[in-house]
């Protein structure tokens, strides 16, 4: 059943899912294929597979400027605009529209449209380990995660033999294998920095990366065509998003009722039964408000709007925000930093050359601080890039005129790799979101407030990230080397996370093992809120892992009657 417009025939139902990205569309999949009638409600438009990828198959020159912005574009939407273009512009918000106030520089890229970010993702699926789960407490940092890898691994298998992830098996205990389809290819420059780096360390190795992308027809859906446009929506079904997957899936059980358009505003508590008893929505085109009920609530609107969600709904019980007795509610914001990293050319393999836009590039999973190294910064960092032969766009500057200046152009130039490490951010209580007290958006809520900032340690990991970088290119042969720091602000990885953790205690945490809250147990919140730790893994596949398993206790304790 679909539902839009401004009304809805029915107002309970046995679930309610918040948000419709990567966790929410597994989370309404999951509660329907148990019976469950759920309602999914997105803030954004609706956004149906295939027939809603107007781009998906235009060429640059189709567009009035090359994929390019204008300015004046640009100066509307300076966040946004910087990691889109107009290909895909379509799936991400507009700043102007949607406003957020940065107390210190910070990029929150959104995209509201059913599938939210799933469809702009950057599709690389890694677990976390013990290394990560158990780092809080060997380091006295923050707090203790309440689970271990034991307890999340058949999670993990479950999500990928659902998604498809194509990868390589590597048995390293910092970088648990899964369940693979085959994995892509490297090409022969990065097969050339793998030997290299092979034969220097035998602490790191080059692999291809670990991407929801299908190198095989999976579940309906694929393979991947190498097309490289995935951020458009992929019309062949070729990655995982919820639209292509998830959503579908949950439709085939006749127990999903979707509403779009509707920006939820609060969660409402029954103080008799002291469980929630459901939310209150605003009806983005109409500015109408209605209620609904339902037994469960899974709350999966993205960090940042989660946590201002839940601040957002205060009550008798709740003064300072819906399950925040600990205080920690809105604290604890992560991101990766991505800025740190060398780039370099080689002069062989010109009589080499590859087919097609591998949509992934390579990875050198994490070698910092697996042992006492005597390093000065805590936890470590994973390195991405990709090799590939030069381009017009990389000869532009280049001096010439005329038909011999069109022939350099158009002939490919030397191999190159770029590669930059993604580095875990420790959590800072005072890294945090809040509701400014005046300002409102365009429907009268409160405007998010972000305060962010990396501090030494992760200062002290790009240092390390950018000399290591350059130390690997050097010593497989590569020449004009660049070293760099882009010192992106936060936010700018869009691998925010943190401000609903997870914990033992609640005296210092929202959520429990079960990603329950903790104050209010028909309450789950199963996005990047409820990380307790950032590690340095790229985390989709986790949250989707966490949410499997909530799902799965919390339709237990349905049965049981302890919801």
């Amino acid at each position: 059943m679909y539902k839009t417009g401004n009304s809805a025939a029915k107002s309970t139902f046995d679930a309610i899912v918040i948000g419709s990205g990567i966790s929410g569309g597994w989370a309404a999949m999951d509660l329907c294929k148990k019976g469950m009638k759920t309602l999914l409600l997105e803030r954004g438009r609706d956004v149906k597979h295939i027939v809603d990828y107007p781009t998906a198959n235009l060429n640059p020159w189709d567009f009035d400027y090359r994929l390019n912005y204008t300015m004046k574009q640009i100066e509307r939407n300076p966040r946004q605009s910087a990691h889109s273009n107009a290909g895909d512009a379509l799936f991400y918000v507009d700043d102007t529209e949607h406003p957020y106030i940065e107390n210190t520089p910070f990029s929150w890229i959104r995209g509201y449209q059913v599938g939210g970010r799933s469809l702009t993702w950057g599709r690389q699926c890694y677990r976390l380990s013990d290394l990560d789960f158990e780092a809080n407490l060997k380091e006295g940092i923050a707090v203790d995660w309440p689970l271990r890898y034991r307890d999340i691994s058949p999670w993990y298998d479950r999500v990928e033999q659902f998604i498809g992830v194509s990868g390589s098996y590597e048995k390293l205990a910092q970088l648990p294998d899964g369940q693979f389809l085959p994995a892509m290819e490297l090409n022969c420059i990065e097969n050339h920095l793998a030997d290299s780096i092979r034969k220097h360390d035998h602490d790191r190795l080059l692999t291809i990366a670990r991407v929801a992308n299908l190198t095989k027809g999976w579940d309906s859906r694929g393979p991947c065509q190498n097309r490289n446009l995935c951020s458009r929506g992929c019309p062949f079904g070729g990655y995982f998003s919820s639209n292509s997957s998830t959503i579908p899936a949950a439709f085939q059980t006749g127990n999903l009722t979707l509403r779009p358009y509707s920006t939820v505003t609060e969660i409402l508590y029954d103080e008799t039964s002291q469980k929630a008893k459901g939310v209150r929505i605003i009806d983005t085109l109409t500015h109408e408000s209605f209620e609904y009920y339902a037994k469960i609530i899974f709350v999966n609107a993205s960090t940042i709007a989660t946590a201002g969600l839940l601040l957002n709904s205060k009550s008798h019980r709740f003064p300072d925000g819906f399950g925040n007795d600990s205080g920690e509610l809105g604290h604890n914001l992560m991101d990766h930093h991505s800025s740190a990293g060398a780039s370099g050319l080689h002069d062989g393999f010109q009589d080499s050359y590859y087919k097609g836009r591998r949509p992934c590039g390579f990875l050198i999973p994490r070698f910092r601080n697996l042992r006492s190294e005597g390093l000065d910064y805590l936890r470590g960092y994973n390195i991405q890039g990709d090799g590939e032969r030069q381009e017009w766009r990389d000869k532009t500057l280049n001096p010439g005129f005329g038909a011999d200046f069109k022939k350099q152009l158009t002939t490919p130039g030397k191999w190159s790799i770029w590669m930059a490490g993604w580095g875990e951010c420790l959590p800072y209580h005072e890294n945090k979101v809040s509701l400014h007290p005046t300002e409102k958006d365009k429907w009268g809520q409160p405007v998010m407030t972000i305060d962010f900032s990396f501090r030494d340690n992760e200062e002290k990991m790009m240092k390390d990230i950018k000399e290591t970088s350059g130390e690997m290119l050097s010593a497989a042969g590569f020449k004009e080397i660049d070293t760099f720091n882009y010192h992106k602000p936060g936010g700018a990885t869009i691998h925010e996370m943190g401000t609903a953790r997870m914990g033992r205690d609640p005296r210092t945490s929202v959520l429990n093992g079960f990603n329950q809250v903790h104050a209010a147990r028909n309450v789950f919140i199963t996005d990047g809120s409820c990380m307790t730790s950032s590690a340095c893994q790229n985390p989709s596949l986790t949250y989707m892992a966490l949410t499997a398993r909530a799902c799965d206790f919390a339709a237990e304790e349905l049965k049981k009657g302890n919801l």
